[in-house]
This record gives C-alpha cells, structure tokens and sequence, in this order.
C-alpha cells in the first residue's frame, strides 16, 4: 500500500482531468493510477462507491466527485490562488455541469440520445458558452481560478466534437483562453499518457 494519496484517473475523462489539473496546481504528490474503463481494477471498484473516476482514496477519506477533490488538493495547498474567487464561481461551475455537460452529451453522442435534437443540444450548449464568453476576459474573474480549469475540459471536448465549427464563432475571448490553455505546460504535464494500472505495479507519482 503506498503512503500517498491514491488517485485513481482515466487520461481523456474531463472529469479526471479536472481533478489532475487541481492536484497539479497544488503541488501535492499522490499516487496516479490509470483505469481503463472497460477492465476497471478490484481495488478501484473497492474503493469508489460510484465507480467512476477520478477517485482519490486519502489516509481518512475517499473522494469519487471531481469538484471534491479539486477542492480537496486545494485547501491543503493553493500556491496559486484558485481558490480566491468571487462565489459566482461555483454557479458557472454548476452550470458547466449540469446543462451544458448535458448539452454537451447530447450533441456528442446522438446515438445514446435518440429522443434528443442534437442540433437542438448544439444551441443550448451555445448559449452558455456565449454567456461565458461576454463575462469573461483573460480569465473568467481577473486571475485563474478553480472555475477556469473546472470547466476548461468540457469546453475542450465540446470544441473538438467539430473544432471548425467552435471556431467559426464569435466568442474570440472563449477561443484563445481554451487555446491558451491547450499550449500550456500544465495541459501538456496532465495529459501524459500512463500505462493501465494492475495489482503489483509499482507506484507512478503524480505530478
């Protein structure tokens, strides 16, 4: 059993990448474990009751909500300030989570959706980047925080379901934070590709 924080993640998951890019920021060193979701390990499914990444088991606690562990890497070391942000924060986050991550579904996977207009999906999903878009300057507040790198993710795998279309819009604040974001050394360090974890293998710190 390692003596670090476990971190149980999948590479493309923007959920886990969430997670990683907090865990990153924070500077805390856990033990990555990569699941390969069609084959997840005994000890992951032990661990997290949803059975979802990410997933950190900790010395007292184990977390398996992305938004959790964001905020628990966070609150023991926030070297960068993500964390001093105005409260709306959490409500773009909710949003990002609940509409547009269906939005986003919908219009991503039309076959799982059947019922759903994915072109109608496309429109709401639209609508809230467009809200972003005219709040948000460099940053959604005046420095990064919690909220960008929560929600960045989604926006990338939105934008890459047709990135011509994404950038034939008229959001040019939206666009070049999301391209910042994608030439930047964190998004470069999180999305280094690891091997699937199995039982016996030795530990992989992160970051």
């Amino acid at each position: 059993m390692t003596s670090k924080p476990i971190l149980y993640s999948f590479r493309r998951c923007p959920y886990a990448m969430r997670a990683r890019l907090a865990v990153s920021a924070s500077g805390i060193s856990v033990a990555l474990r990569e699941v390969v979701l069609r084959d997840k390990p005994a000890a992951f499914l032990a661990a997290s009751a949803s059975g979802t990444v990410p997933c950190i088991v900790a010395e007292d606690e184990v977390l398996d909500e992305s938004l959790d562990i964001m905020l628990w890497a966070l609150r023991q070391r926030d070297p960068e300030g993500w964390l001093t942000m105005p409260s709306e924060g959490f409500d773009w986050i909710a949003r990002c989570d609940g509409p547009f991550k269906s939005a986003l579904d919908r219009t991503k996977y039309p076959p799982r959706y059947p019922d759903a207009d994915p072109e109608v999906s496309r429109a709401e999903a639209h609508g809230f980047l467009a809200d972003l878009d005219a709040e948000m300057g460099e940053w959604i507040f005046d420095r990064p925080s919690v909220a960008d790198y929560a929600i960045l993710p989604f926006v990338r795998q939105f934008a890459f379901v047709d990135k011509p279309r994404f950038d034939a819009q008229p959001w040019l604040r939206m666009q070049a934070w999301l391209a910042r974001f994608l030439a930047s050394e964190r998004f470069e360090s999180t999305m280094k590709k690891y091997p699937q974890w199995q039982e016996g293998d030795p530990e992989v710190a992160f970051p």
